[in-house]
């Protein structure tokens, strides 16, 4: 019997080898086309509409705002039809009740229109609130399978992370979630990581497979347009506690702080026990990771800030991270300060994204029913 192992084994990672390479493949298309995409921007932004989605679990904290909030106004301001989701259904794919969901919802439309999105120009609505593009849900799954569903990155990690608890059938169809939220407004931009390129992925298969069994609504006019990746080499920020940075660690640094709270939560970052600050992500990664944070304040190159610190230790790094944090942060704060102030500005932004949303949802859904022949 042990003589039959080895065999196993060897297609196994054959397998493994090539499945990294068939991936390495695909993200350096993905990468090619992400470029091009960028370059043609300043061109021709009107052929672009940007979608982008935010699950309101929590309060947003820096690690949002590097990696992805802050890319919204430059996109917007490119002119390009920039569309911000607030995923409020999505907070119970992988919970068993929603929370302070009203708090956290408009907690998320401030800190959006604090960073710069503009309500004229774009549009922020609330996945609950459209109920056209969530019907889409149904066709959509007739076109995927359950071995698709089980393959997809974040319904594995969800399901070893369960430890043996029933995943929730809303948790399984995650990706096809996804995709009525990118297809019903017909977004052909999707900024992402290359962690959630699957996603994208998903989507887009969606969207031709509906178009071979279904047809058309208009002749030579898919119904659906095809997403695209733009893809961000954003900086992965850790937690204050050396982990990764999570509402649900309480290891962040939200956008809500005061400048006081902002000092009392970095004082307790972990560093480590040498005295000299050096910028070493490899051996030093909680030091590494508040000389990252300073420069992306605005402080400069992390290895400048660790040469001007020397051996003066990390209350000398944090105090440094700590004014470089709240000087970059202050106009951020203040004007999110000025929107939480008056709620009733914050409902009606949001009630003209989810009316916009409503009117591009139902014609979406229109022309699904005319392919599909229902229309009676």
């Amino acid at each position: 019997m042990t003589e039959q192992n080895p065999a196993p084994a060897t297609a196994s990672s054959a397998e493994d080898a090539l499945a990294r390479s068939t991936d390495e493949a695909s993200l350096a298309r993905s990468l090619a086309r992400s470029e091009q995409i960028q370059a043609d921007l300043d061109v021709n932004p009107g052929r672009y509409r940007m979608l982008t989605g935010v699950r309101p679990t929590g309060n947003m904290h820096l690690g949002h705002y590097f990696g992805t909030m802050r890319s919204w106004k430059a996109i917007q301001d490119r002119g390009v039809d920039t569309w911000i989701l607030v995923a409020d259904y999505q907070v119970i794919t992988d919970r068993d009740g929603v929370g302070p969901i009203r708090e956290r919802v408009l907690s998320l439309v401030a800190d959006t229109l604090a960073v710069g999105v503009d309500p004229s120009r774009s549009t922020v609505f609330a996945h609950s609130a459209v109920p056209a593009a969530n019907q889409l849900i149904l066709p959509f799954l007739s076109l995927v399978t359950e071995s698709e569903l089980h393959r997809n990155p974040t319904v594995k990690a969800e399901l070893e992370a369960t430890a043996g608890r029933a995943m929730s059938g809303l948790m399984l169809t995650y990706p096809v979630h996804q995709a009525a939220d990118i297809l019903f407004c017909q977004a052909n931009l999707v900024p992402v990581g290359k962690d959630q390129l699957p996603h994208l992925e998903q989507a887009r298969l969606i969207a031709q497979r509906f178009d071979r069994r279904y047809g058309r609504a208009v002749k030579d006019h898919p119904v659906f347009r095809r997403p695209e990746a733009l893809l961000s080499e954003a900086p992965l920020l850790l937690g204050l506690d050396g982990e990764k940075m999570s509402k649900s660690r309480h290891n962040t640094i939200e956008l809500r702080m005061s400048a006081d709270e902002t000092a009392a939560v970095l004082k307790k970052a972990k560093t480590d026990s040498q005295r000299v600050i050096t910028f070493d992500p490899a051996a030093r990664p909680e030091v590494s990771n508040l000389l990252t944070l300073a420069s992306l304040c605005g402080a400069g190159a992390p290895e400048q800030i660790a040469e001007s610190i020397g051996d003066a230790g990390a209350g000398a790094l944090k105090a440094l991270v700590t004014e470089a944090v709240n000087e970059y942060f202050a106009p951020v704060r203040a004007r999110r300060a000025e929107l939480v102030a008056d709620e009733a500005h914050l409902l009606a932004v949001l009630r003209q994204g989810n009316d916009r949303a409503r009117e591009v949802a139902q014609t979406t859904l229109d022309a699904v029913r005319t392919a599909m022949h229902m229309t009676y």
